[in-house]
């Protein structure tokens, strides 16, 4: 699940971020509202914390105009207001949920798994092509010849896979949904993680296979 964390305070930046990805979250840290949009108007967000005091743009300015394009991608504001008129804006807004500093880390993590939900239950516990399956809560790609946890990054590419089976998916749409698109890996990163990927297949004997066309993108379709 990716996440766009916007937070101008460096220090409290790194900290959750660090929570989130131990969390199992991709995410993808920003330092200022203007940037905050940038990034929500170009790459799709499984849910967005904003801070609301940000310089270029505040919390709500931003929101405001994420909603005006995107009313269904849950957001949490965060913020060192704790007055019922300034939560009640927030809320008009169009956020989800407003969580005061200080917070608790757990506390954070309970928001965002009950403000995520709908997005989690929607989507079944495992993924099934062929007589491979992809376990959404273990990260595990298994076969009826074994098992192998995937990293994140495979895990979010076998799922892109999976989930848009037969259908040829552009590399830099794995950049931008995995890396962002601000990154500054290279595009042949996709390379190596989808060689992984197939390395992995082929020692389940999966019944699916990786294709690949050349300066398009990558597809997953079943061995017949």
């Amino acid at each position: 699940m990716r996440i766009l964390f916007a937070e101008d305070e460096r220090s409290l930046s790194r900290a959750v971020s660090t929570l989130l990805k131990r969390n199992h979250y991709e995410v993808d840290a920003v330092y200022d509202g203007t940037d905050a949009l940038n990034h929500l108007e170009n790459v799709e967000y499984d849910g967005v914390i904003l801070d609301v005091m940000m310089p270029g743009m505040d919390g709500i300015a931003v929101l405001k105009a994420f909603r005006q394009k995107d009313s269904s991608t849950p957001v949490l504001l965060l913020t060192a207001k704790a007055e019922v008129e300034d939560k009640v804006l927030g809320l008009d807004s169009g956020a989800n949920d407003y969580l005061t500093k200080p917070f608790a880390p757990q506390e954070l993590l309970a928001r965002l798994r009950a403000m995520t939900r709908g997005i989690t239950m929607a989507s079944s516990t495992a993924l099934h092509m062929g007589n491979i399956q992809l376990n959404r809560t273990t990260f595990e790609l298994s076969s009826p010849s074994g098992s192998f946890r995937l990293t994140n990054k495979e895990y979010q590419m076998m799922e892109m896979l999976m989930m848009n089976r037969r259908q040829l998916i552009p590399t830099e749409r794995f950049m931008e949904k995995i890396w962002g698109y601000d990154s500054d890996a290279d595009i042949h990163v996709v390379w190596v993680y989808m060689s992984y990927l197939r390395k992995k297949l082929t020692a389940l004997h999966a019944g699916v296979q990786i294709k690949v066309s050349r300066n398009a993108g990558y597809l997953l379709e079943e061995i017949i």
